[in-house]
């Protein structure tokens, strides 16, 4: 059995590469390839709570797997992690384990990569500016898949806190001088830039609408990668309404999670025939995306254990390969 740390997991696998194997995973959820139970989530009394996630998918390499993730909040104070996660996986056809990666980084991994996706399957080819809402955890994976999938020149990083928006900015102009030849500006408001950006992508736990959607531009691809329970929402209604596609990663996940979708639909101000399809129906050509630079288009992302099981199978088989990470005897 071997051990991946987060850096053995980036010595071994690229956000390319993450990206790829993001489009794979939604594609076998979409063609009903995928077995995803729902999440136990388990109560520790005075503590916090331990959610389960198991999943598998079949075909010709099939893959089985399950993520835990802890939500812990006095863990600080013992100089641990709030959220600690970590993945299992399986040797699908014995049920033997094989691995145990770091699911923190997995999980931001895998996150920032079906933003890729979606958005190297979405945007406009010729975008060049995009506004990043938020600058937690997951954001250096969104902004790294941004910026695989598109020569982006200059990006708007925007955070309530200004002071983390500009260390945000420092720390990503040092991080990837020698990978993309980008600039990055942080900005008081991000409804200064809203009308000037090609894309945007918004990863916080807001609970109310991150930008006005009635500034959004024609062509202009929209991600909501944050809000992932029915009381959380970023993405405005006006944008929903103005939109030519909107995609999800899973329609099960999102109807039942994303509070972006959730609460106009209980509103009626939006309406479940406004919705496209699964970023997988995009990925295998049943249904179509873009059809001009114009269009609108909004994918929103609540996540799904398939994201994981594939991404950690295939960095799982990398590090085998090269020999990477700790045998445990």
């Amino acid at each position: 059995m071997r051990y991946l740390s987060a850096e053995d997991i980036k010595k071994v696998l690229t956000m390319k590469e993450a990206i790829e194997e993001d489009k794979k995973a939604l594609k076998l959820y979409s063609e009903g390839k995928a077995d995803i139970p729902l999440r136990t989530n388990l109560s520790v009394e005075g503590y916090g709570q331990s959610l389960y996630m198991p999943g598998s998918t079949s075909g010709d390499d099939p893959t089985l797997g399950l993520k835990i993730v802890a939500v812990y909040p006095d863990n600080p104070k013992s100089g641990l992690p709030s959220v600690p996660a970590t993945m299992i996986t399986q040797d699908a056809k014995t049920g033997v384990v094989n691995a145990i990666l770091d699911g923190t980084y997995l999980t931001q991994l895998r996150t920032g990569a079906v933003q890729g996706a979606a958005t190297d399957l979405l945007a406009k080819e010729d975008a060049k500016t995009a506004l990043l809402i938020g600058t937690g955890g997951q954001a250096l994976t969104q902004l790294e898949a941004m910026l695989t999938v598109r020569n982006l020149k200059l990006v708007y990083i925007f955070d309530r806190n200004r002071e983390k928006a500009d260390d945000f900015c420092k720390q990503v102009q040092s991080e990837f001088a020698d990978k993309f030849d980008s600039e990055f500006v942080a900005v008081d408001d991000p409804n200064e830039v809203v009308a000037e950006v090609d894309i945007i992508t918004s990863v916080t736990t807001a609970k109310s609408a991150t930008f006005d959607g009635e500034l959004v531009q024609p062509g202009t691809h929209i991600n909501g990668v944050g809000a992932y329970t029915p009381d959380m929402c970023e993405i405005p209604v006006s944008a929903l309404k103005k939109a030519d596609k909107i995609i999800f990663d899973t329609l099960d996940g999102v109807l039942a999670e994303a509070g972006d979708i959730i609460q106009p639909l209980e509103k009626a101000l939006i309406k479940k025939t406004d919705f496209d399809g699964e970023l997988g129906q995009l990925v295998n050509k049943s249904i179509k995306g873009r059809k001009s630079d114009s269009d609108i288009t909004i994918f929103k992302t609540v996540g799904t254990a398939v994201l994981d099981i594939i991404v950690a199978d295939k960095i799982v088989k990398q590090a085998s390969l090269q020999n990477i990470g700790t045998i445990l005897k």
